[in-house]
């Protein structure tokens, strides 16, 4: 992860708390922005691909661990006792003067911000207490792993020059609408 791009291209990174609804406002986007003005990339996780509630390929820790050391990843990170990686074909894409939309982490913020100079962060925020509802509802962590994503989302919040807010607070279709809405104000 040392390779640098300042080329033309933007890169959207959304990040939030678990919960908070990322993967759901992306997914919705990509149906309602043009194609060719938006690529949405998808991370790879060392989770199970049907574990569910994540947009993920699946991928072993082993063989992350050999992507990263044959610096096959354009970012790297892990968080929640997972590993993240996104591929090197980001940076073609940014070079080729793409705007990117994709799941980031607020863990990954630095060296994002470090590698990508044209970096766009927007921050999903969500009440603690809906957080918990869609937490439970997804069914996918323990109580005990709901309640350290709970105390991670409070210690985690982002204020950084140029950070855009982005309240997932209202019923989905208005969020998503308004979600797409920053995205092309961005781009």
């Amino acid at each position: 992860m040392t390779e640098i791009v300042s080329k033309v291209g933007t890169l959207i990174f959304v990040v939030g708390p678990s919960g908070s609804g990322k993967d759901t406002l992306i997914n919705g986007a990509k149906g309602l922005v043009s194609n060719e003005r938006f690529t949405f990339i998808t991370r790879e996780i060392t989770r199970s691909a049907d574990a569910g509630g994540e947009d993920h390929i699946e991928i072993t820790k082993r063989d992350f661990d050999r992507k990263v050391k044959a610096g096959e990843y354009a970012l790297h990170w892990q968080a929640n006792g997972h590993c993240y990686g996104i591929n090197k074909e980001l940076n073609q894409l940014l070079c080729a003067g793409k705007t990117i939309v994709l799941n980031g982490s607020r863990a990954a913020v630095s060296t994002a911000g470090e590698l990508y100079p044209q970096l766009q962060i927007v921050q999903i925020n969500v009440p603690l207490e809906i957080l918990r509802k869609r937490l439970k509802e997804r069914n996918r962590e323990t109580e005990q792993e709901i309640e350290a994503r709970l105390s991670r989302a409070t210690e985690w919040r982002l204020e950084k020059e140029g950070l855009r807010h982005f309240s997932n607070d209202q019923p989905i279709e208005l969020s998503i609408k308004s979600f797409v809405s920053l995205l092309n104000r961005i781009s």
